[in-house]
Parts: C-alpha cells; sequence; structure tokens
C-alpha cells in the first residue's frame, strides 16, 4: 500500500493500461533491433535443476512509480523487451513501494505472465503479519503462486521460513531462500545457508565487491543453494568510474560492447551464480543487459585480468 493507505496500481483504468501497451507494442513489437545470437545462457536451479536464464531483473527503484502513463510506458517496454530477449526471473519486494503493483499491472496487461518467473520477498516480523504480507503480495502481483519467496534481508528469518516450508509444502511457493545486501551480513547468510535447507541466498556481488567469491558462492555451491546476485553496478559507482573511458581492446575476446556487459560478465563467468539482476527503467539498458548473457564468458585468467584493469582504472 502507498503511505496514505492505498493500492496505487487498481487506479489505473483499463484504458489506460492499453494505451501503454499500443506505446510499448509500436516501439517493440516486431522484436527487431535488439536480438542476440543465439538463445541466452541458462543456469540450472540446484535443488531442481530446472533452468533459468542468467540474467534476471531487479525492480528495486525502477519499479516505484505511480500510475501516469509517463511513468509506466518505460516500464511497459522494459518488460516487452525483457520477455523477448529470453529474460524470465524478475525481483520484487514489498520494500520497494509501489514495485509489486506496477510489476502486477503490467505483466498482466502484457500478458506475459506465464512467462515470467516471480521472485519477492517477506520482510516483517510474526508469522501472522508475515502471511498477510505475503497474500498482499500475491495479490499485488495478480498470481496464486509464488516462483521464490525470500526472507528480506533476514528479518525474522526462522519464523518466516517455517512458514515459507508450510507454504512451499502447500504449493503456495515453488521456491524458498533467503537475501541481503551488504557484505557486513555475510557472516549471518553462511549461518542461515549451513543450518537451513534453501533453494535459493541473494547476495550482493560485483567486480568491486568479490568478498562473495571467499566463502559463500562455494558454500552456496556445495550446499546446492542457488545464488542470485544483486548491485553487480554497485548502484551505478562502476559506471561512474569508467565515465569517459574506452572498454580495452581485448574485451572483444569476451563478447563485450559495453561496460555493462564487462560488468555483468564477470559476475556471471563464476559458476557458483545462476543469475544476476540488474535494475532498470530504461528499455534501452535492459536490452544492453540482456546480451550480457550471450556469447563467451571470462575463464579464470580472464577473470584475474578484468579485475587488474578495473583496479588500474
Amino acid at each position: 500500500m502507498g503511505e496514505n493507505g492505498r493500492d496505487p496500481g487498481r487506479t489505473l483504468s483499463r484504458r489506460a493500461v492499453l494505451r501503454l501497451l499500443a506505446g510499448a507494442t509500436l516501439a517493440w513489437g516486431s522484436g527487431k533491433g535488439f536480438a542476440a545470437s543465439g538463445a541466452i545462457l541458462r543456469r540450472q536451479i540446484p535443488s531442481t535443476g530446472e533452468a533459468l536464464p542468467v540474467v534476471g531483473m531487479g525492480t528495486s527503484r525502477t519499479f516505484d512509480v505511480g500510475t501516469g502513463e509517463a511513468q509506466r510506458r518505460p516500464l511497459a517496454e522494459v518488460l516487452n523487451r525483457f520477455t523477448r530477449m529470453g529474460g524470465a526471473l524478475v525481483d520484487t519486494s514489498p520494500m520497494y513501494g509501489s514495485a509489486e503493483t506496477v510489476l502486477g499491472d503490467l505483466a498482466s496487461g502484457l500478458g506475459i505472465q506465464p512467462r515470467l518467473f516471480y521472485a519477492t520477498k517477506v520482510w516483517t516480523t510474526g508469522r501472522e503479519e508475515g502471511i498477510h504480507q505475503m497474500e498482499t503480495s500475491m495479490r499485488r502481483l495478480r498470481v496464486d503462486k509464488i516462483d521464490l519467496m525470500q526472507v528480506h534481508n533476514l528479518v525474522d528469518w526462522r519464523t518466516q521460513l517455517k512458514t515459507l516450508r508450510d507454504w512451499q509444502a502447500r504449493g503456495r511457493i515453488r521456491y524458498l531462500g533467503i537475501t541481503h545486501y551488504v557484505t557486513s551480513a555475510f557472516d549471518d547468510l553462511e549461518r542461515v545457508i549451513k543450518a537451513e535447507p534453501l533453494d535459493f541466498v541473494q547476495l550482493n556481488y560485483s567486480i568491486a565487491t568479490r568478498d562473495a567469491e571467499d566463502r559463500l558462492l562455494p558454500l552456496a555451491a556445495q550446499r546446492e543453494v542457488a545464488v542470485l546476485v544483486n548491485r553487480p553496478f554497485e548502484r551505478g559507482a562502476l559506471f561512474r568510474k569508467v565515465r569517459g573511458r574506452p572498454l580495452p581492446d581485448w574485451a572483444a575476446e569476451l563478447d563485450c560492447q559495453s561496460w555493462a556487459q564487462f560488468f555483468l560478465k564477470y559476475v556471471l563467468s563464476h559458476p557458483g551464480v545462476t543469475c544476476v539482476i540488474p535494475a532498470t527503467s530504461k528499455p534501452e539498458h535492459l536490452a544492453d543487459n540482456m546480451r550480457a548473457g550471450h556469447g563467451r564468458l571470462p575463464d579464470a585468467t580472464q577473470r584475474r585480468r578484468m579485475v587488474d584493469y578495473f583496479a588500474g582504472l
């Protein structure tokens, strides 16, 4: 709900949705101009073997908008491109303002709900509060089953995981997991991964913040836990560092055409990473991000070269 207690997405008229979708179709409906050669790379969820496209999408900040056409039209275009380029996993949270509602409205209007892998979170204390929040998320997303429900930032994780296991057994969610976004929480993440059977863990990892490589990525692989990576661009800090600088010539060896692909391919080249979830509200940035899931990924030697080059800028 919004601060005034209203669910902002419910005020969006059907006519307004159709106008948004018409704009998205005119801009991107043909599918031309952004297709990459071959299918996007996929990796398996260890607990089931289900394959996911390695580039997903986050919604923090970017999908927290109102009902106006000017605000929602680019997001309709982003979602349209995302699915046409082979994307599936979209990560959101009740913590992200109106993001769940906006995602639910636009995906329903575009008719792409069956093609999406919905990942959201529970972010509260207490069993009943957790249940209420998750049921609200399902209404906002307009689905009767969530693909992945995560305990956001480990808030009351023991209570919430107990409920998630019950919901998973009853078929209300398909997968369960835990999340955090800062390295200072890695000790806590490590303890939970060791103590609890999980399907997913979500954590921060980038070419500049590589702490997850030391313990958590190897541990997740050992425990057969899928890994979602947030903050691969450090909220834009990586782009600020390389502003005005061309890619090194050898980036072509990795099928990199942009700094975004350079940063994402570094993350994806770690075998412990299942899917990276950069957030964007710009269709052209979304297309650029998705291309990181195509072509060659760096090997161990190339990864060291990437780190050394970036550190030297």
